[in-house]
């Protein structure tokens, strides 16, 4: 089988999680951690999961699953060890078209969720296609070691000062040379060593004067608030 490999935007779409279990309470963060509006329909769960709810972080439902459930959902992980009721969450999200995940399941899923090495806005995900999430897991292990917190400083920076050419009207398609540029002149090492100075330098030198990298990342800052 091959997967269409593709990122969701799931900010603020009704996602549901079925099952309170350790595996459940994963998928919930993750869901979280992307804008999803979350229910979970469990008769039992996790201390993490009731801890959420407290929080109103969730909606949760102590109960059985019912196949009503899956109505008005964007997306639909079903995270429990029954395999009956893995087929009937499976079986009702087909019937209304929606996006559904099982866990450990890739025969009754339409999609598979990744291993994901993740650094702010710099994400890489590792598919096997669901033949080996052990592995997916391994290679995640190896690449976290390689690529660090600056990958997602420097996508903050490139973001603020694609913001500040937008917004100094230059045309989208005279960025490209001037991102490459940075990029094929370490701006990235020079990120990893915190060399500020040398980075306003380089700034200037490509962009022109009035681009220092303290005040861009606060305006990043500001704008992600």
């Amino acid at each position: 089988m091959r997967y269409y490999p593709v990122n969701l935007d799931i900010q603020g779409r009704s996602c549901l999680v079925v099952g309170g279990g350790r595996v459940g309470a994963r998928k919930v963060k993750t869901l979280l951690q992307c804008g999803a509006v979350v229910t979970v329909v469990s008769p039992e769960m996790t201390s993490d999961i009731t801890g959420l709810a407290a929080a109103e972080k969730i909606t949760l439902e102590r109960r059985p699953y019912r196949s009503s459930d899956v109505k008005g959902r964007f997306l639909v992980i079903g995270a429990t060890d029954d395999e009956v009721l893995n087929q009937r969450i499976h079986a009702d999200a087909e019937r209304f078209q929606l996006l559904c995940n099982i866990a450990d399941r890739p025969a009754i899923c339409n999609f598979t969720l990744p291993a994901i090495v993740r650094q702010g806005d710099f994400v890489m995900a590792i598919s096997t296609a669901g033949k080996s999430p052990a592995f997916a897991k391994y290679i995640r292990q190896q690449l976290e070691t390689q690529f660090g917190p600056e990958y997602g400083t420097l996508l903050d920076l490139m973001g603020a000062i694609r913001t500040r050419l937008l917004a100094e009207e230059h045309a989208p398609e005279v960025h490209k040379p001037l991102f490459e540029q940075l990029i094929h002149e370490d701006l990235l090492g020079l990120v990893r060593d915190g060399d500020s100075h040398r980075i306003d330098r380089l700034l200037e030198r490509v962009l022109g004067p009035g681009f220092v990298f303290d005040e861009l990342m606060s305006a990043n800052r500001l704008s992600g608030e």
